[in-house]
């Protein structure tokens, strides 16, 4: 699966309604808008590369899981 195909537009929208931690949505903003490297966003956020791959993941999956409901990806 990939956000590649998705315009940046509905991205930020998905973020935005579906995942709830400040942090998180700015970090996820970082990554998939932005296309931050996870070393830049780990020292942005003051987060190992580890604990920044974590978040993205983990986001990445919820917002996987509302795409495939709604039948946008």
């Amino acid at each position: 699966m990939s956000l590649k195909h998705i315009p940046n537009s509905k991205i930020n929208c998905l973020i935005d309604e579906w995942i709830h931690s400040e942090r998180d949505r700015k970090i996820l903003k970082r990554r998939f808008i932005d296309g931050v490297t996870y070393e830049k966003i780990a020292e942005e956020f003051e987060l190992s590369v580890t604990q920044a791959k974590a978040v993205i993941y983990k986001s990445e999956k919820i917002l996987y899981e509302h795409i495939q409901k709604c039948g946008q990806l």
